[in-house]
């Protein structure tokens, strides 16, 4: 049974179905979907929670042996299949229908994904498992919808926006709905429920105007790296959360290493663009980016981007804002050589 994101806490309330399948390339939404799932699971009593990753190698007979074996201390569990290709190939698609005929019995699956093409809903494992369950197709917002998401959610936080503040806060974060919901959090803290007119809004957002996560990534992708350099010594001296600027940044990356695969495989460059839905805004430094690096350079990023995920949780050693001014530099287009030379952040 598909279903829309905003009906699913509708469907949660009329009880848990063995199956969800959440799926799509808007990270919040999908986020908030598997978030809505997991705590209707705890208020069911589903008191474990066991998490599996596909990958390359992933052994599908263990899913299957997990799947039908509970702990000793408790009767009901979510088991959360992580699945980002969307195509568990031909092992984990008999594996899925298998388990499509016969649920487990006490325990929700919950598959989550990134998107799956239409020819892969049409594919056997898939009809098996929403024939059971239930699936949600997460999308971006396109610009024309934004102003009435942003609109729609600042009203369920109890604020009564002014069309003027609505259209300021659409622009100022140019489709990214994770952005767009930090900023009306932030707008809550500040005023709390009640109007909030277009002062307001350009207050807050002016906040983090001269040196915010997104100028950043958009200053490395343009190769600006004197811009580089003072936003990213503007975000230390406000104390920015690494780990949200390190998710700004990977986040980015991930996305162009993906574009610049298919680019080094033979695709044209604004076939690809248009693949993946850049926004007309953002082509030219997307653009400037693909034409800089190919796909072996964007991942080696990622590799750096793993470094850093260890370092800000501590399990690896370093100094995390010069690594993340290494990673920016790298995307802006600078040979970094070893990393006592690159420029420290004071």
């Amino acid at each position: 049974m598909n279903i829309r994101f905003d009906d699913l806490p509708t469907q949660l309330s009329q009880g848990l179905k063995p199956v969800y399948i959440i799926s799509g390339d808007e990270p919040l939404q999908a986020g908030e979907a598997c978030d809505a799932i997991r705590r209707q699971a705890r208020a069911q009593g589903f008191s474990e929670r066991e998490v599996m990753h596909v990958e390359k190698s992933f052994d599908w007979e263990q899913f299957l042996a997990a799947s039908n074996s509970l702990s000793l201390f408790a009767e009901q569990r979510l088991l959360e299949l992580r699945m980002p290709s969307g195509k568990p190939g031909d092992k984990g698609s008999k594996a899925l229908q298998e388990y499509a005929h016969n649920p487990a019995p006490d325990t929700v699956l919950l598959i989550i994904a990134g998107k799956i093409e239409k020819a892969a809903q049409n594919s056997k494992w898939y009809k098996a498992l929403d024939g059971v369950g239930a699936s949600v197709q997460v999308w971006p917002v396109d610009a024309k919808m934004l102003p009435q998401w942003i609109r729609r959610r600042m009203q369920a936080k109890g604020m009564q926006p002014a069309a003027e503040a609505v259209t300021l806060l659409a622009e100022r974060v140019e489709g990214n709905l994770l952005a767009a919901a930090q900023e009306i959090d932030k707008l809550l803290l500040l005023h709390g429920a009640g109007p909030i007119d277009f002062a307001a809004m350009a207050d807050s957002v002016a906040d983090s105007a001269r040196y915010d996560i997104y100028g950043l990534v958009d200053a490395a992708l343009i190769g600006d790296t004197k811009r580089v350099l003072r936003m990213l010594a503007g975000l230390k001296a406000e104390g920015a959360e690494t780990v949200l600027l390190l998710w700004a940044l990977t986040r980015e990356v991930r996305s162009l290493q993906g574009m610049a695969k298919q680019i080094d495989q033979g695709e044209r460059l604004d076939q690809v663009i248009t693949k993946y839905r850049v926004w007309p805004k953002r082509k030219p430094l997307v653009t400037a980016a693909l034409r800089r690096h190919n796909n072996q350079a964007w991942l080696n990023m990622l590799q750096r981007a793993a470094r850093l995920d260890l370092m800000i949780k501590g399990r690896k050693t370093g100094n995390v804002w010069d690594e993340l001014l290494q990673l920016c530099l790298l995307m802006a287009g600078v040979t970094l050589f070893r990393s006592s030379q690159t420029t420290v952040l004071n």
